[in-house]
Parts: C-alpha cells; sequence; structure tokens
C-alpha cells in the first residue's frame, strides 16, 4: 500500500507526470521453460489436433487407394475368367432359357416372351422389385412429409402452358391413353407394367404443371396414391400365392392361359402388369410431387 503523501502510479498519470508508453510497448516477460512444458497454451492443443488429423487423413487415403486396387484386380480376373460372349459354355446357355423360348408362349399364353418370364416364371422377383418402389415411396414420404415441420422453399416460376391447347387439351390424353395402351398389351408387344407405368406418370406429371400443384393434388391426393399402391401389391401377393401354391403341389388351376394372342389372355400376366403398372406410376408421381414441393 502506498502511503498518503506517496502519489500513486494512477495519479502520476493523470497529471501528466508519467509515460505508459513505453511499458505498454514492453513485451510480456517469457514464461519459465518448465511452466511451458506443464500447462501447453490452447494454441499448441490446436496444432496437435490437427497434426493428428492431418495424419488420419493420410493414411484413411492409403487405404482406401489399396482397397480400390484390391477390388479392381478381383473384378478384372473375375472378367478374365468369365467364358466368352456366345459361347456354349456359358452358364447363361442352359436348360431354363430354351424352355423359355420354345415353350414360354405355350405355358404362359403369352406372346412376349419377356412378360411372360418376368410375371410367371419369375414372377417373385418382379414382386421384389414392385416393393423396391413401394419402400423408396414409404421412405420419401416419411422424411419429406413431417406434419408441422414444413418450410416452405420460393415456389419456381410457373408458365401458363393451360393457354396452349396442343399441350393441355390434347397431349395430356394422348400420353395417358398410350400409356394405357402399352399396360394392356404388355404380354402381346413390347412393353408391360413398368413402361406403361412411366408413361402414366409422365402425363400426369404433366398435369401437375399445366394445372398447378393445387388442381393435381385434389384429383390425385397422397393418401388415393397410397390406397392404390397397396391394393396392387395386396393383389399382386394374393394373386401369386394362389398360382405358386397350386403349381408347388401339381393342382389344377381354375385361371388358363387362353388362346395367345388374344387381349383376355396370358392368365394373370395381365391383371399382373396392371398391378405393376400402378405401383410404378404413383411411386413416380409421388416422388415428382414430394421434391417439386420444396419441403425440408
Amino acid at each position: 500500500m502506498t502511503t498518503p503523501s506517496e502519489p500513486s502510479l494512477v495519479q502520476l498519470w493523470l497529471h501528466g507526470g508519467l509515460d505508459l508508453s513505453e511499458q505498454l510497448q514492453k513485451e510480456p516477460p517469457e514464461c519459465p521453460a518448465e511452466n511451458v512444458s506443464a500447462h501447453p497454451t490452447p494454441r499448441r492443443d490446436r496444432t496437435l489436433v490437427e497434426q493428428g488429423v492431418h495424419r488420419s487423413l493420410r493414411l484413411y487415403n492409403v487405404l482406401a487407394g489399396l482397397l480400390c486396387v484390391v477390388l479392381s484386380a478381383l473384378m478384372l480376373l473375375t472378367a478374365a475368367d468369365l467364358p466368352p460372349y456366345g459361347s456354349d459354355t456359358a452358364p447363361t446357355v442352359n436348360e431354363v432359357a430354351q424352355r423359355y423360348v420354345e415353350q414360354g408362349t405355350q405355358e404362359t399364353g403369352a406372346v412376349n416372351t419377356v412378360a411372360g418370364m418376368i410375371l410367371d416364371y419369375r414372377a417373385f422377383d418382379t414382386l421384389g422389385e414392385s416393393f423396391v418402389l413401394f419402400t423408396a415411396m414409404c421412405a420419401v414420404t416419411i422424411l419429406l412429409n413431417r406434419s408441422g415441420k414444413r418450410r416452405w422453399l420460393r415456389q419456381p416460376d410457373m408458365v401458363d402452358y393451360a393457354s396452349d391447347p396442343i399441350v393441355a387439351r390434347f397431349l395430356i390424353p394422348v400420353i395417358l391413353v398410350f400409356g394405357i395402351y402399352i399396360l394392356l398389351n404388355g404380354h402381346l408387344s413390347p412393353g408391360g407394367g413398368f413402361s406403361g407405368g412411366s408413361i402414366l406418370a409422365a402425363g400426369l406429371m404433366l398435369f401437375a404443371m399445366v394445372w398447378g400443384d393445387g388442381a393435381a393434388s385434389a384429383v390425385l391426393r397422397p393418401r388415393r396414391l397410397q390406397t392404390v399402391v397397396l391394393c396392387s401389391l395386396g393383389f399382386y401377393c394374393l394373386a401369386k400365392s394362389y398360382s405358386f401354391y397350386t403349381g408347388a403341389n401339381h393342382l389344377h388351376s381354375i385361371i388358363s392361359p387362353g388362346t395367345p394372342g388374344r387381349i383376355l389372355s396370358a392368365g394373370l400376366i395381365l391383371p399382373l402388369n396392371v398391378a405393376v403398372g400402378f405401383v410404378v406410376c404413383c411411386t413416380m408421381y409421388s416422388l415428382y410431387m414430394y421434391f417439386r414441393r420444396g419441403e425440408l
């Protein structure tokens, strides 16, 4: 403590008797070496962390490169061991493909051999593909249709296509009719559920762009689309379960292949094509509408 007769440093500085500029310009005293090592500064800690991160990244890049090289070598060796294209020793050239080609029309009633294969011989695989689409639609619905947490982005500039009679009055009905034609003739000509459903979905997307999202949502509500998809998948499961049960137990099926070449033929292939087409159409249209709304 200072005595009353002794002026303090603050009083001297206030009366101009002390210059602190020289004191401020002086460098702070260095800490002892033992204190620095015992108590590292935050800057030193940050440097050590950055060095560790860089080492980890280098190790990750090296391991990733080695993994890519190993996988590439395995793929190249596998491709080199495959039989030549068109060889008689190829695994794909067997009695299964020969049966599809020679007896496919007689057993399935479908003129289109591809439709008979994917909806009769390998209908279980097609059911799995349909469920993949359904699962994708469920995932997008859960992620983008969060009630109470919607944040609408700026809508894109809309073009007034409705004033154009070619697009609004002629093109959309033609697209929808063509999609229905492809859907119903999949067992007679190239086409089927996947291609026909894609065409129908394109027509519905164009309808949403022409008349707006509000009109499209009023006609094709999400609940209706989900109901159509569930009914289509349910019908597919029930129909093929009956077919699998009768075929595995050598029982007579009441569903006849019919006369090949007629519209009402090919047994269950026609209704299954329609079911798959509905699943594809509703899934693609739902994904388009969810992403178009710009929800986060």
